[in-house]
């Protein structure tokens, strides 16, 4: 993972509250993010494919649910998350 890819995934309004959305909710289904941010499920999709690409989330299949929670694993991210927690309102 490249730091650019990185914050790029991140430079977005809507993938910066799902990784928000995720550090307080720990693991969502695409259903709910649909309902939240009031979009497509291709849309919500199409953000968590760039997420999970910068190496910030990942997902497990549970029926024909998709559920996305962060990557703990990513040290870069567990940098930023007291950052993102106080910088990025809940909708």
């Amino acid at each position: 993972m490249e730091l650019r890819e990185l914050f790029h995934a991140l430079s977005d309004e809507i993938r910066l509250g799902i990784v928000r959305l995720l550090i307080a909710h720990k693991e969502l289904c695409v259903c709910q993010l649909q309902e939240v941010f009031g979009i497509s499920q291709p849309n919500i999709s199409f953000h968590l494919r760039i997420l999970k690409n910068a190496g910030l989330i990942k997902s497990r299949k549970e029926g024909k649910w998709n559920y996305y929670s962060l990557n703990k694993n990513n040290p870069t991210l567990k940098s930023l998350i007291p950052l993102i927690e106080k910088n990025v309102n809940l909708l």
